[in-house]
């Protein structure tokens, strides 16, 4: 049959990449399962050899694996399995350029697709208060450190890195601002909440002199009166989670999307929440707004008379 000449050279470029390139096997068996998929999608639309393919016929080849089939069980791809079988195919139209078997690579011009803009996961209101009210039980010293640190998180949309790495005079409580140090060396003054403030007072005051063992810059301190590390500042955040009764999974990253988000929800300007994260373009904090208008869309669905 016409339609095994792809298939043969397929096998051919296997080959070359076993015996010539000594590429490993796991990679040689990606690329047959990709290749074999690659090959049945152009016989499918009539294509047998090689010589017919054109550049479109692998963009419609990318289009295919991201949109998937339903009705025939075939599930769409996700970005990176799309991108690496766009890896396996462009070398192999590059192997049948310089073999001679095309006299044009077809492919060359074909880029991966991007991968889909993840939207930051953030949580409503009313259950960052829960996992804050979780963090406190009692005045025992790490509880009023858990109180403070989360809050502190919470109020300045800090990174976690910059919360632990906070020293006691980069708080400035009678003018309720925070010094935080961000990527690249960065610095950037950011206003601390009322609350946030009272939780990291009471933690001076009543909670880190126990801690402190010996002569101690950092604000946050472990049970052996050293800094806090950024796993042990996590499991903080998990364990109020747990006892505020969420089901889902948080990170201190949850507390900062959830801080951009709730300033967006109540009017800031996104370049004032730029200046906030510490983001070097406000590119990157432009995808908060896209939080924001999904819930409005969700909110106008479900309480419109006419949305549907």
């Amino acid at each position: 049959m016409a339609q095994d000449a792809i298939a043969d050279q397929v096998v051919r470029f296997l080959d070359h990449l076993t015996v010539e390139r000594g590429a490993a096997p796991n990679t040689v068996t990606s690329y047959r399962r990709d290749l074999q998929r690659y090959s049945s999608y152009l016989g499918a639309r009539g294509i047998h050899e090689l010589t017919e393919v054109t550049e479109d016929d692998v963009r419609e080849f990318l289009i295919e694996l991201r949109r998937g089939d339903p009705d025939a069980g075939v599930v769409a791809l996700a970005d990176s399995s799309i991108a690496r079988t766009l890896v396996a195919t462009r070398r192999f139209h590059k192997f049948a350029a310089e073999e001679g078997i095309v006299a044009v690579d077809v492919a060359h011009g074909v880029r991966p697709p991007r991968a889909a803009r993840r939207l930051p996961k953030s949580l409503p209101v009313d259950e960052v208060l829960a996992i804050l009210e979780a963090a406190s039980s009692g005045d025992h010293p790490r509880a009023l450190r858990d109180r403070a640190l989360l809050e502190l998180l919470y109020s300045c949309g800090a990174r976690i890195s910059e919360a632990t790495s906070l020293d006691v005079d980069d708080i400035d409580l009678e003018h309720r601002a925070v010094l935080l140090r961000g990527k690249g060396g960065k610095q950037r003054l950011v206003p601390v909440g009322g609350p946030a403030a009272a939780a990291v007072d009471a933690y001076l005051v009543r909670g880190r002199p126990a801690l402190v063992s010996r002569a101690q810059a950092a604000l946050f301190l472990n049970a052996r009166g050293g800094r806090l590390s950024r796993q042990s500042a996590w499991q903080v955040l998990v364990t109020a989670a747990e006892r505020a009764g969420l089901d889902k999974a948080v990170s201190p990253h949850t507390l900062r999307h959830s801080f951009a988000t709730h300033l967006l929800d109540g009017g800031a300007d996104v370049r004032v929440v730029q200046e906030l994260l510490g983001h070097a373009s406000v590119t990157t904090t432009q995808v908060y707004t896209l939080v924001t208008v999904n819930t409005m869309r969700e909110v106008y669905s479900t309480a419109h008379p006419r949305a549907r």
